[in-house]
């Protein structure tokens, strides 16, 4: 074996504070690192951990397209329950910034359920219940 799994996701963000706040506030997530100096921040749920970068609006910003572009298409976080899925979706639904792509489902049948949202910096991100 070569790898041992992700150390960490690197994502380019539209607005460092409001996407580190989504994930420590509306997500729970610890703040383990910041640095203004290259703004990114780094935040982890003890388990997986996102460096955030700050994009450079001086520059033209262009939204990620999950259909036409090459590169991240969503990144999925696993809850532990079935009640803690839909304890989330009503803590995020409300959240400044943030756009429900749609409520908890079953997935492909069941019994696993899922959401996806767009993060208020528009990356999409699924939270998954494995139902195992």
């Amino acid at each position: 074996m070569t790898t041992q799994g992700i150390n960490h996701l690197g994502l380019t963000v539209l607005d460092l504070t409001n996407t580190t706040e989504f994930f420590t506030e509306a997500l729970g997530w610890s703040l383990l690192a910041k640095d203004d100096s290259y703004p990114r921040t780094t935040v982890s749920d003890g388990t997986c951990r996102l460096t955030l970068w700050q994009a450079d609006t001086s520059k033209r910003v262009i939204s990620f397209d999950r259909k036409s572009n090459i590169g991240l298409h969503h990144v999925a976080f696993e809850v532990p329950t079935r009640e803690s899925l839909f304890d989330l979706a009503d803590k995020i639904r409300n959240w400044p910034g943030v756009d429900i792509e749609f409520e908890p489902e079953l997935l492909s049948g069941g019994p696993r359920m899922h959401m996806m949202c767009l993060e208020p910096g528009g990356i999409r991100v699924e939270i998954i219940w494995p139902a195992s």
